[in-house]
């Protein structure tokens, strides 16, 4: 069983490593439209304009770099894509291109981000 204090630590982390991942695309050129969007299939992490662009961003961190290659499946991007559709009609009204990114985050790497991650 999982002590809130524990849970309260991994809630917190996520919470930063969102804001890392937000940082990032900022520095990539990217404006940040909205954090933690939430709808009937889901939750997007963050939603992203470049451009043209609408990104809709999972975000996923682990403590060890290692465990990286097994943050992300098909159903965990399902759900986001999911989620996705819902939201892209609020972010995507002017017909910007849409897309499912991921961005993986460890201790001592660099933010890695997987672009247009979901192609069914």
């Amino acid at each position: 069983m999982t002590s809130p204090a524990k849970k309260q630590r991994a809630e917190q982390q996520g919470r930063d490593a969102e804001q890392l991942a937000a940082y990032f695309l900022k520095e990539q050129g990217y404006e940040i439209l909205a954090e933690r969007v939430r709808n009937a299939a889901g939750e997007i992490y963050l939603i992203a304009r470049k451009d043209r662009l609408i990104a809709f961003v999972e975000v996923k961190w682990r403590k060890r770099a290692a465990d990286l290659d097994t943050a992300i499946d098909e159903r965990r991007l399902a759900r986001v894509a999911a989620a996705t559709e819902i939201a892209a009609y609020d972010y995507a009204k002017n017909g910007e291109d849409i897309r499912v990114d991921v961005i993986l985050l460890a201790p001592g790497t660099s933010p890695h981000h997987i672009i247009n991650a979901w192609m069914p």
